[in-house]
């Protein structure tokens, strides 16, 4: 047992529920809890998105991608970050003037309140779940490592703190928890990868060298290893770049601050620190195979990681620090698992609570929306717990591209398509967007990753790692095919709102004000 890693969890956790506390005193209105009252400044909402964002995928998952598979592991770093001058460009200030709690709420404006929300609603919970599949295996696998607790354990207790967070803390906790965790995040992967370099006089050249001399082939540093052929490269691409813009968890935190202006310097501050994030886990990835893979004391009787394949990053800290930087980044490691399963369980139980049970009851009062919504959590909690129990043995990267793909298949083309398409109706939304997720999940279970890995397969029934190439040109055609012959009173009703809706959208008049306090 690492006692340097335990104390340092024990701090960690003790800060959080401090500002748990506090948040839990300023936690008053249905406003504060989904969106922070409003309240958060563009800086500070870039940080919380970055750290929303940076999650235990990226810093574990991709640096042991890279530490296995060398170049290819690149993808993930480049997919997970093209898509923020999307969000800049065309969503972010259209996301703010339109909405309030749930993305849901943009892409309802001016369709059909119930069928809308209902279909953005089940698509958000499909999307948290698979989400949350890589944070629990992340924080599990670690747990287990650092404290030699059972597996089962370790995903109890990072499943305990999250309802703990969320259910008393709502968006305020959730908002402070990620930046704390996005500020000791960047501050520990900087000194890691700066480490690495002093090992080789800070020159990559000279990393890359190494590299390739303890793997013994070039391959390392090209194409193929990981992504075999051109329809899967695509296709992961095309579902990370398009799922940033369709996370709904993501997309919540544009509803925290006060206006538009806001919304857009949240983006520039959050591709800024996102950017330079992932440039640390190349360093980060090929340090590991430079300084772990030739330390016995890191590896199994058969050379494999100790601890699990996704804990390349975690070796590393201690061959570059010892104990006490092991300890830190562990703690680290643990609070990014943290920030972004809290931000999860807030986006799937808003869902439950403010997208299914307020537009299908009537007159639901605010205060009984987040009572409902708290519950949510503790069942969110729950279900994480058990799927984090299920699928132990998958890489996390793997996993939240999964997430990525169901995101940019059903909830990205029906909110960017009812931000700038007219004619988009009610009936193509919920049509569109079921057959895009539908597809995208159905081809996920034949993919190799479940059909093989998880049920046991011999063969997968379909053979792409990504089917995002495929259910997201099914979804837009469908909802254009759809639209086009939809000649119903409510269509009518769809086409004429887009003009009101362009109005508040740009300029912002008649959007939710942030709460006075």
């Amino acid at each position: 047992m690492n006692w340097t890693a335990i104390a340092m969890f024990a701090a960690f956790v003790a800060l959080t529920l401090a500002i748990t506390r506090w948040a839990a005193l300023r936690t008053r209105t249905a406003s504060d809890f989904y969106a922070a009252g409003g309240g958060v400044t563009g800086f500070q909402n870039g940080l919380a998105i970055a750290g929303d964002y940076m999650s235990a995928a990226s810093f574990l998952g991709i640096s042991a991608q890279i530490y296995a598979d060398g170049y290819d592991g690149l993808i993930y770093s480049t997919g997970f970050l093209v898509g923020w001058p999307l969000i800049l460009f065309l969503m972010a200030e259209r996301l703010r003037n339109l909405g309030r709690y749930t993305f849901a709420d943009v892409a309802s404006f001016r369709l059909a309140q119930r069928p809308v929300r209902s279909f953005a609603a089940v698509s958000t919970l499909v999307v948290v779940a698979f989400y949350l599949i890589a944070q629990m295996v992340g924080a599990g696998q670690l747990i287990r490592l650092l404290f030699g607790l059972p597996y089962v354990y370790a995903v109890g207790i990072v499943g305990s703190l999250m309802i703990v967070y969320v259910i008393f803390g709502g968006m305020i906790a959730t908002t402070w928890v990620q930046i704390v965790k996005a500020v000791l995040l960047l501050g520990g992967a900087t000194f890691m990868a700066l480490m690495v370099l002093a090992q080789v006089g800070f020159s990559p050249e000279a990393l890359f060298a190494r590299a390739v001399e303890v793997k013994g082939t070039n391959a390392i540093m090209g194409p193929g290893g990981f992504i075999r052929d051109p329809v899967s490269a695509i296709s992961l691409g095309l579902a990370l770049m398009l799922g940033t813009a369709g996370l709904p968890h993501i997309l919540m935190r544009f509803f925290t601050v006060p206006d538009a202006k806001a919304a857009r310097k949240s983006v520039l501050w959050a591709t800024t620190w996102i950017g330079y994030f992932y440039l640390l886990t190349f360093v980060i990835g090929f340090g590991a195979i430079v300084l772990v893979a030739t330390n016995p004391a890191f590896l199994d009787a058969e050379g494999a990681l100790r601890g699990g394949g996704n804990m390349a990053a975690i070796h590393l800290a201690q061959a570059v620090g010892g104990n006490l930087f092991l300890g830190f980044i562990s703690a680290v490691a643990f609070a990014t698992i943290l920030a972004v399963v809290a931000g999860l369980t807030l986006s799937g139980a808003s869902a439950i609570s403010h997208d299914l049970y307020a537009s299908l009851a009537k007159d639901v009062d605010p205060a009984r929306e987040v009572r409902v919504s708290r519950w949510a959590t503790l069942g969110l909690g729950l279900v994480a717990i058990l799927l984090g129990i299920a699928f132990e043995t998958q890489n996390v990267a793997f996993m939240v591209s999964l997430a990525f793909a169901l995101a940019a298949s059903g909830n990205f083309p029906v909110l960017i398509l009812s931000l700038y398409w007219r004619g988009m109706t009610t009936r193509g939304a919920v049509v569109g967007g079921s057959v895009g997720l539908g597809l995208a999940l159905i081809l996920t279970i034949l993919s190799p990753a479940v059909w093989v890995t998880v049920l046991g397969n011999a063969a997968p029934v379909f053979l792409y790692s990504s089917p995002a190439i495929f259910s997201v040109p099914a979804a837009f055609l469908t909802i254009w095919i759809v639209s086009l012959f939809d000649n119903s009173p409510r269509a009518a009703m769809d086409r004429a709102g887009f003009a009101d809706q362009e109005v508040r959208s740009e300029t912002g008049i008649g959007a939710f004000r942030a709460s006075g306090h």
